[in-house]
């Protein structure tokens, strides 16, 4: 069960690596008028779940985690690459670099981590580590599996999205809930099939994130810092 719990800490908001601060253009949203009600946020949520985080991060987690798991950190440099060069704004690149940082920060101060022979070394010895990549070195090192890590990866970005709709829209705790049951329904398959999406058929290509990200760099009264 030991893996379980050390993903439920990965997994849970209590990680002190500052995704609360975070909205991911979410804001903008709401400030344009695009996200107004529950409805709005579902069909903003739920789109980027489904065709930017499964179809680019979360199979790009699953590459990071085999790959951390095989000692290949030529590999893990390569994806970490990859995936600062597709934030699309400074904001977005500004978050994963912070969220990054901060975890390994945190894994370097845990026993549970550090004490591990070897990893502590390898995940230091990275450049500029995006969130995922650190993510995926302590679920590697705590020994879960991918069909674990992916959903509950994808969980932890989806209560996160939905606890800032709840604030800047606002909603209501029992709207949140009920993002959260209805989109969270999803994440099973969406999970299943990003662990196996061939790296050729990778996508993030969401212009609205990205457009919603470089206006809220300029947005004049806001919560969240992206």
């Amino acid at each position: 069960m030991l893996p379980l719990i050390r993903l439920l800490q990965l997994a849970s908001p209590a990680l002190p690596v500052g995704a609360y601060t975070y909205s991911q253009g979410l804001e903008w949203a709401v400030e344009s008028g695009a996200v107004r009600d529950e409805a709005a946020a579902a069909r903003w949520i739920g789109d980027l779940l489904e065709w930017n985080l499964a179809r680019f991060e979360a199979p790009l987690l699953a590459a990071l985690i085999r790959a951390w798991e095989d000692g290949d950190d030529a590999q893990v440099m390569a994806l970490n690459a990859d995936f600062l060069a597709s934030r699309e704004s400074a904001e977005l690149r500004a978050e994963t670099v912070q969220m990054g940082y901060s975890l390994v920060r945190l894994l370097g101060d845990l026993d549970a981590f550090a004490a591990l022979p070897g990893w502590r070394v390898r995940l230091v010895a990275l450049d500029t580590p995006s969130f995922p990549t650190a993510w995926a070195a302590a679920a590697a090192a705590w020994a879960i599996p991918v069909d674990m890590a992916l959903p509950a990866y994808l969980w932890a970005w989806l209560e996160n999205q939905v606890m800032a709709a709840v604030k800047a829209v606002p909603l209501g705790q029992s709207a949140g809930q009920r993002l959260l049951a209805t989109l969270g329904a999803r994440i099973p398959e969406l999970a299943a099939q990003a662990a196996q999406l061939p790296a050729d058929q990778w996508s993030n290509f969401t212009p609205g994130l990205a457009l919603a990200s470089s206006r809220h760099e300029t947005q004049y009264t806001r919560l969240f810092r992206s």
